[in-house]
């Protein structure tokens, strides 16, 4: 593939086109294949744009949206009511074919709503779910599935989360047979709600699926699993504790302010930092924003509402990727062969 174009609701999340505008000019400026469709109030765009480098400026259009989803409208009014905001605009450009993906920042519930009804689901997926790649101190990838589009997730649809997670980890990450563990409060078998020990019975009896057990939540990054699966609820705040105990911890790498210290102990400290940075750098949130709507026939990707230019980025630059992989078409070929097997 060479020219590739992505939608972007630029209106969408916490800080908007403050945030939205700068990261598509910095993911033009990465990648000179990258066309973008801003979305969003064109007197708004165009001021900040005004001083955007021309060269980039040419490979980026204004498409008007009249309004804009709240992040904390309801899902099912939000959806009545989307007609000419930017979000649903942004995802007419995909179902058109005037942009490969969607990315937004936008209301979550809304998102996922308006993606499934304007895109469609897969053949055999009950709903599509939120899924990110996050690193392991084992320097590899784990799949963590759902995010937050599914609050209440039933055993069938954790069986597909868990078929859409392992296709993802062997498509896309090139790892043969993934492991496949369902988040749970223990080890044991007979712990955890019904849902996931059925699930759990279900996953054990599919030849297909390398079903490894449950993982508890302190094993997240140890890289016990490729694919760790749960519901929306548990996942969204996993996640979002996981992403702040990090941040907490980079933070306590920078130096503190007016704190006088002796030289030696200010280069051992800067020493000191620098490693620890080296070496648990890649665990910073903001490169892993960004999280796939697995089960759509289209790419969508939402970023965390709370972005900055960096993380916004970082989604921008996930969605080429699966777009690029082609992602939803390998997911649905293995689908074909794997959810009749596994029923």
């Amino acid at each position: 593939m060479t020219r590739l174009t992505l939608a972007i609701d630029a209106m969408g999340g916490d800080f908007g086109p403050c945030v939205t505008v700068p990261a598509a000019m910095q993911a033009l400026a990465s990648d000179p294949q990258l066309h973008l469709l801003l979305v969003g109030d064109p007197d708004t765009l165009t001021s900040l744009l005004a001083k955007a480098d021309s060269a980039l400026r040419e490979r980026l259009q204004i498409i008007p949206a009249e309004s804009v989803i709240a992040s904390d409208a309801r899902p099912a009014q939000a959806i009545r009511h989307s007609r000419g905001s930017s979000m649903r605009v942004a995802l007419e450009l995909v179902k058109e074919g005037q942009a490969d993906a969607c990315v937004s920042a936008g209301n979550t519930g809304a998102l996922m709503g308006l993606a499934k009804l304007m895109l469609g689901s897969l053949n055999g997926i009950e709903r599509p779910a939120l899924m990110t790649v996050l690193p392991n101190v084992r320097a590899g990838k784990t799949v963590l599935l759902d995010l937050g589009a599914n609050v209440n997730s039933d055993s069938a649809m954790l069986v597909q989360f868990a078929i859409m997670g392992a296709v993802m980890a062997e498509e896309v990450l090139a790892i043969s047979r993934p492991r496949v563990a369902l988040l749970n409060i223990g080890q044991e078998e007979t712990k955890g709600l019904e849902t996931i020990r059925d699930a759990a019975g279900i996953l054990r009896d599919a030849p297909e699926i390398n079903y490894i057990g449950y993982l508890e939540g302190n094993e997240l990054l140890t890289g016990k699993t490729d694919v760790l699966v749960c519901d929306g609820f548990i996942g969204n705040v996993t996640l979002k504790t996981m992403e702040g105990v990090v941040r907490v911890f980079l933070s306590l790498l920078q130096s503190p302010e007016g704190k006088k210290r002796a030289w030696w102990l200010s280069l051992l400290g800067r020493l000191l930092k620098k490693r620890l940075a080296k070496r648990f750098g890649h665990l910073n949130p903001d490169q892993y924003n960004g999280a796939c709507l697995l089960g759509l026939r289209k790419t969508v990707v939402k970023s965390h509402g709370g972005a900055s230019q960096r993380a916004f980025v970082a989604a921008i630059e996930q969605a080429e990727q699966a777009v690029r992989r082609q992602l939803p078409d390998r997911i649905a070929a293995r689908l074909e062969t794997v959810l009749p097997k596994s029923d």
